[in-house]
């Protein structure tokens, strides 16, 4: 066997000092009942003063005697596989990525731990001994971190090349051995990382790596969310403040200031939410890679892996209410081609109009739906014009469906869901792209908005008007009222006439507040919050239009949507407009004009 031109068969034995006989006649006593010089083995190979000699001799001759090494023997392989290997001279990895190989050919028996044993040095370890207890930390800065991860993956190849099943027993252990939420973000992205890199030569089990990745990082978004990140990086601002002032009365500290002003601006001060933006920034390179190989795009390898990030994104990503930064993914996926991103509003709209799914589903396509319309300014405005004709129609369908069969219609969310999340996201559509849909020509601009026929939406008696955000209402009530293409303040009144404040139950006890999100609306492409794509992002994929928001929900800031054109509600606060700018970058291939098709679909 050869690896690296060496052939280790032939290498002759390393001399150095050791106790009891050879392997081979040390395993023939063991098996006649004599295990004294068994233990002893065993003993030597857990010193942890044992020198790169002593390592190479031991796994030369176990090399030579690996099929008497049967289950019988689990114990010493599995003393054989907590040698420490990693971290030490060539020779020494080389010699164990041979043992190795042996191993698992001639006795497949020890896959498993094979496997698991190199798995284990995915995240970076220190040990630390304290009142007899070793205490495992995973926060160490080794430099030689990057070369131990080279090795790992060498012997993960090495195992591959001589048992061409192992993805099937390795992708259970790549799930257990996933380090815990709350681990530190060092042990994280090292385990990410890795994981990421097993895909570029096992291929087959990229789509459950991906789910298993993203489906951590649910976990870490879900539990941070946008108020408390927002509240967390003001606290820290104010924190900062006050510290620099205390400073400054009592010396001089500009230039110590200075050198720490790139190292505060990078990391996020909510601790979850710095967890998240690591690993973010981990698949968002990721994604960059495959998609691009030196520096040019390459379609194919894109196709597929916009091919895994939607079944992740229909498995785990659609379902997840309120996520706030992983389906960010896909958005930025979709920003290198416009027939990505069409083919993403394509998805999206097939799930909505599937009568088969669950309501809640659909809701949350549909939600996906205008938000991407509303926020992707890599989408040219044809297609947010047939997106808008297909939301349009398939909702003057409903309403007409819903008249004919001659019963009384009620406003009802959990009979009508599909229904009013796609008024709203028409809606919401409109408010964020109105000027782009009017500025190049008013005349034909408005002639299509009023093509859209949204009078009769807003006038049926499903009464959209009534169970859409306020901040959605108010903002397409005062930009139609403007362009004289819809009148929806009659109806607007007439709606907060029937919803009667209630200030006390019945039964006593606390106020009763009023539901203003009976569609449990979001936005999932709402600004990105994280902020290690600043080295690469601007304002060139988002749109940076603001919008109302009611008190009730929880983003905060001001006002400046139409300023001094549209009437202000009462009680109704808006966003920043910096705080939309969105922290991705366009890549160089979308520089060329976009592809305009009238239909995606």
């Amino acid at each position: 066997m050869e690896i690296d031109g060496r052939d280790f068969l032939k290498t002759p034995s390393v001399k150095t000092v050791r106790f009891g006989g050879s392997v081979a006649e040390t395993l023939e006593k063991h098996k006649h009942g004599d295990s004294s010089d068994y233990e002893l083995l065993k003993h030597q190979l857990v010193d942890p003063e044992i020198k790169d000699a002593q390592i190479i001799n031991w796994l030369q001759e176990f090399r030579s005697s690996v099929t008497h090494l049967t289950k019988d023997h689990e114990q010493l392989i599995y003393t054989i596989l907590r040698l420490p290997w990693l971290g030490r001279s060539q020779a020494v990895v080389d010699e164990y990525l041979a043992f190795l190989g042996n191993l698992v050919s001639a006795q497949t028996v020890y896959l498993c731990a094979c496997l698991n044993m190199v798995v284990s040095h995915f995240t970076p370890r220190v040990t630390i001994c304290e009142g007899g207890v070793d205490i495992s930390d995973s926060d160490d800065e080794d430099e030689n971190l990057p070369r131990n991860f080279d090795h790992c993956h060498q012997a993960l190849q090495l195992i591959i090349r001589y048992v061409p099943s192992t993805s099937r027993f390795l992708m259970p252990i790549l799930q257990e051995n996933f380090p815990f939420i709350q681990k530190s973000s060092r042990t994280l992205e090292c385990y990410v990382h890795n994981l990421l890199r097993i895909t570029v030569y096992v291929p087959s089990i990229r789509r459950d790596l991906l789910e298993l990745i993203i489906g951590k990082l649910l976990k870490l978004d879900v539990n941070a969310s946008r108020t408390h990140i927002e509240e967390a990086e003001e606290n820290q601002v104010q924190t900062q403040k006050a510290e620099e002032q205390t400073e400054e009365c009592l010396f001089d500290m500009d230039e110590d200031v200075s050198a720490d002003e790139p190292t505060r601006t990078t990391v996020m001060a909510h601790p979850v939410a710095e967890r998240l933006d690591t690993l973010m920034a981990v698949l968002m390179a990721y994604i960059k890679d495959v998609c691009y190989v030196d520096g040019s795009f390459h379609a194919e390898r894109t196709k597929e892996l916009y091919r895994d990030l939607l079944t992740v994104f229909d498995k785990l990503i659609l379902p997840t209410h309120a996520s706030c930064h992983v389906q960010y993914t896909l958005f930025y996926l979709c920003s290198f081609k416009p027939a990505l991103a069409e083919a993403f509003l394509d998805h999206l709209w097939k799930i909505l109009q599937n009568p088969s799914l669950p309501a809640v589903l659909r809701q949350a396509a549909a939600g996906y739906l205008g938000s991407f319309l509303a926020r992707a300014k890599f989408i040219p405005l044809s297609t947010v014009r047939a997106c808008l004709d297909l939301l349009s129609s398939w909702i003057h369908q409903y309403i007409y469906s819903q008249d004919s069969c001659g019963k009384q219609v009620c406003c009802d969310v959990s009979l009508h869901g599909p229904f009013y999340t796609s008024c709203q996201a028409v809606f919401y559509t409109i408010i964020f792209r109105h000027r782009a849909l009017l500025e190049a020509n008013m005349k034909k601009g408005l002639e299509y908005l009023q093509s859209l026929n949204l009078e009769q939406v807003v006038m049926c008696q499903l009464n959209p008007l009534r169970v859409c955000l306020p901040s959605i209402t108010n903002m397409f009530a005062a930009i139609t009222r403007k362009y004289q293409v819809v009148f929806c303040y009659t109806i607007i009144e007439r709606n907060n006439r029937c919803v009667l404040p209630v200030v006390r139950s019945s039964a006593g006890g606390d106020c009763v507040t009023t539901n203003t999100n009976p569609l449990d609306s979001f936005f999932p492409f709402d600004p990105y919050l994280l902020k290690r794509h600043s080295s690469y992002s601007d304002c060139s994929l988002c749109s940076p239009s603001p919008i109302l928001i009611p008190k009730s929900l929880e983003w905060r800031g001001r006002d400046d949507f139409l300023c001094g054109e549209t009437p202000q509600a009462e009680g109704i606060v808006g966003l920043t407009p910096n705080s939309y700018d969105s922290n991705f970058h366009s890549p160089s291939s979308l520089g060329s004009p976009p592809n305009t098709l009238q239909r995606p679909f």
